[in-house]
């Protein structure tokens, strides 16, 4: 009998819905979901929400990453806590940008991973 790979690795549909939770319960805003299945070899879905002020976005990340912790996914990474501008929560499977509005609009994720050509030249 062959141990399957990965056991007690977390489904990603599973901690997408649980992060996607998550964000509704915090009162994140804007929230888009990409699916990289196939386009990337390092996840399988990114989201890209928004919290209102620094404060916000802190608060969102926080309760995201303690929720992942207590479902059993590890080796979570976060990166941006301190300013709170832009807070990246690597769990794995999903990747999560939470940014201020300002710092959402400046950078704009969702256009670089858009399949729609005339989206992507705006």
């Amino acid at each position: 009998m062959q141990a399957q790979p990965d056991a007690d690795k977390p489904d990603a549909d599973k901690t997408l819905s649980l992060i996607l939770s998550r964000l509704e319960d915090m009162k994140a805003e804007e929230t888009v979901t990409i699916d990289l299945r196939g386009k990337s070899a390092y996840s399988d879905y990114m989201i890209v929400t928004t919290g209102r002020v620094n404060r916000h976005v802190g608060a969102i990340a926080e309760n995201v990453t303690k929720s992942l912790k207590e479902n059993g996914v590890k080796n979570i990474h976060v990166e941006g806590l301190p300013n709170c501008d832009w807070v990246l929560i690597d769990s794995g499977e999903v990747i999560v940008h939470v940014f201020r509005p300002e710092v959402r609009e400046f950078y704009n994720l969702e256009r670089l991973w858009t399949q729609n050509p005339a989206v992507a030249a705006v």
